[in-house]
């Protein structure tokens, strides 16, 4: 069984002051309703010792939202950052609220798209520092699949992504998902179809010399799919393929590969107006 806690660890929230601590409840309090049900909050309150407590929470990819000033973060995470592709998304607040500014991980980490989301609820602005053409963006499901795969295997691994894909891209649901794609021999595949008429979503098919068209872009090219089907992989060359025909323009994965004994999927996400700078 799949550990949920270590797919999706807690947000931890890091405030200073009384003013910090009582917006930190607020924060809590406006989400834990609206979260996915196995998302977890830790508030720490003055944390002793801070730094260590807070670089182990940065360490085991815990999102994290700082309520005090950029300079304590900077310094206390500077000499354990990584890189934007495996850092965790990190926001800081102004103790009153008023501002939300995503410091790290702000494009392929989701922090600024989280920072949006959070200053909404809190009638607050998201200062977005980074250089970019907000436009909203296009989530696809590209779905590979056994012949015979029953439809409760496919809907428990699309289940089991879109929870782990919410946690750095806060704003993507099922119903945020405008796609769903595979190959054209999945195009009479009953329990594909029957999951798509159960999502409401009109299944794409693509020729496997349209999928390798993106097979740079895969995060795995396997010989053995090459040979089944013709192309290197399905689920993620599906998902960019399908997001770019949306928008007509390039598709990233935010969500590479994932496996249950039966099926694979993975999300790929394009914009409307212009790619993402």
């Amino acid at each position: 069984m799949i550990d949920s806690l270590a797919i999706n660890p807690a947000i931890a929230i890091i405030s200073l002051t009384d003013e910090g601590k009582a917006l930190a409840e607020r924060i809590i309090a406006l989400h834990s309703s609206e979260e996915a049900s196995d998302q977890r909050y830790l508030h720490h309150h003055k944390p002793k010792p801070f730094s260590d407590t807070v670089i182990n929470l940065f360490n085991n990819n815990h999102r994290l939202i700082f309520i005090c000033s950029t300079g304590i973060v900077i310094r206390t995470l500077a000499t354990h950052l990584t890189d934007k592709y495996r850092d965790p998304a990190v926001l800081v607040l102004d103790q009153q609220g008023k501002h939300v500014i995503p410091l790290l991980s702000g494009h392929e980490g989701g922090a600024n798209e989280w920072a949006r989301s959070l200053a909404s609820s809190l009638g607050a602005t998201a200062v977005i520092t980074s250089a970019e053409k907000y436009t909203q963006p296009v989530y696809t499901l590209g779905i590979g699949c056994d012949r015979g795969c029953p439809v409760e295997d496919i809907e428990l691994l699309v289940e089991r992504s879109l929870s782990q894909l919410k946690q750095k891209y806060p704003d993507v649901e099922k119903a945020s998902i405008q796609c769903i794609a595979s190959i054209d021999l999945k195009a009479d595949e009953v329990g594909l179809l029957a999951f798509c008429k159960k999502a409401s979503i009109n299944l794409e098919v693509f020729p496997a010399t349209t999928l390798r068209t993106v097979e740079d872009q895969l995060s795995y090219k396997s010989d053995i799919v090459f040979k089944e089907v013709g192309c290197y992989g399905v689920a993620e060359a599906a998902a960019l393929i399908s997001a770019s025909a949306v928008t007509g323009n390039n598709a990233e994965l935010v969500l590479h590969k994932q496996k249950s004994k039966r099926a694979t999927c993975s999300v790929a996400r394009s914009y409307k107006s212009g790619d993402k700078h």
